[in-house]
């Protein structure tokens, strides 16, 4: 088949690779326009045109899919599929009209769990034990469509939503490309989303992250873990003496077995590093930590130079 891949982040870039390496034909690749990124805060290509642009595959960027120009470049184009992963935008009925086959959409979870913009973290942050990728015919609704198939995937004690959704982008990779295979033999058989089960995914964002250390041990590690890498778990260690409070970026952290005395915030001092004390009585141990304005570092090297008391505490 003739097909238009939309996708933006690095994610996405497995299923392109695959489509590329595949029986279908790429005519065109949609993406995201160019975004400042970096400490420099240069214009820069999404991971897909860089991709996309390597292979020789046209790319389009339009600021909006409903644009006249984009959606008179895609009837041209007359794809026969338009698999679609983690593109970051609507995609009108006007889009959606023109290929014969529709478009097909790679979601990250087992549909209908977790329907939205942030399926991997969602399932981290309420302890799902299972979860795995879909793919599905796209429609107006949210993520509502017939689901054509599914991969499922263990999470594990330790995986962050970074680790989790790279297995899954490779995992779900082969789905896309298998699925568009049956589309093309006649053999795809999509079903129907069940009304029951439906959970939803808004997007994590950075006032979401703050890390409330009056919550169990438990609800503190899942949330850092969802958080890693974006938007990145922080807290705040506040200043004395006339100094600024210190925003603090928190990654991973080991929960400690036993309950103490330690109250939820408090951070103590050892020859490992530093703990922090928890809502449910147990103490976590930081990894690693990234204070404001300085570099990623191991809790332990951070805490040499802290100068602790004994009574400071994460607010």
């Amino acid at each position: 088949m003739r097909v238009l891949f939309a996708g933006t982040p690095e994610p996405a870039l497995p299923s392109l690779r695959a489509l590329l390496d595949s029986r279908h034909e790429v005519v065109a690749v949609l993406t995201r326009p160019d975004a400042r990124s970096g400490r420099g805060r240069r214009m820069e290509a999404s991971p897909i045109a860089q991709l996309a642009e390597e292979a020789g595959v046209e790319v389009l960027k339009p600021e909006k899919v409903r644009d006249p120009a984009f959606l008179e470049r895609l009837a041209a184009i007359a794809p026969d599929c338009c698999p679609i992963v983690a593109y970051g935008g609507l995609i009108p009925k006007s889009a959606l009209d023109v290929p014969r086959h529709g478009w097909v959409n790679l979601h990250f979870s087992l549909l209908p769990a977790w329907r939205g913009a942030a399926p991997v973290q969602q399932a981290l942050l309420h302890g799902d034990e299972i979860t795995g990728a879909s793919t599905f015919l796209l429609e107006e609704g949210l993520d509502t469509g017939p689901v054509y198939g599914t991969v499922t995937d263990e999470i594990r004690r330790t995986d962050t939503s970074g680790d989790l959704l790279a297995r899954l982008a490779e995992s779900g990779s082969r789905l896309l490309t298998a699925t568009l295979d049956a589309i093309e033999d006649g053999t795809a058989r999509p079903v129907p989303q069940p009304a029951e089960g439906v959970t939803l995914a808004p997007k994590v964002l950075a006032t979401d992250a703050r890390i409330d250390w009056t919550a169990p041990a438990l609800r503190v590690d899942r949330l850092i873990r969802a958080c890693t890498p974006a938007p990145g778990a922080w807290t705040v260690l506040p200043g004395v003496d006339g100094e600024e409070d210190l925003r603090v970026k928190i990654f991973p952290v080991t929960a400690l077995p036993g309950t103490t005395e330690v109250p939820p915030g408090r951070i103590v001092q050892d020859s490992r590093g530093l703990t922090v004390g928890t809502g449910s009585g147990h103490t976590v141990r930081l990894g690693d930590v990234q204070p404001q304005g300085k570099r990623r570092m191991p809790a332990a090297d951070w805490a040499r130079g802290l100068r602790l008391t004994g009574d400071e505490a994460f607010l």
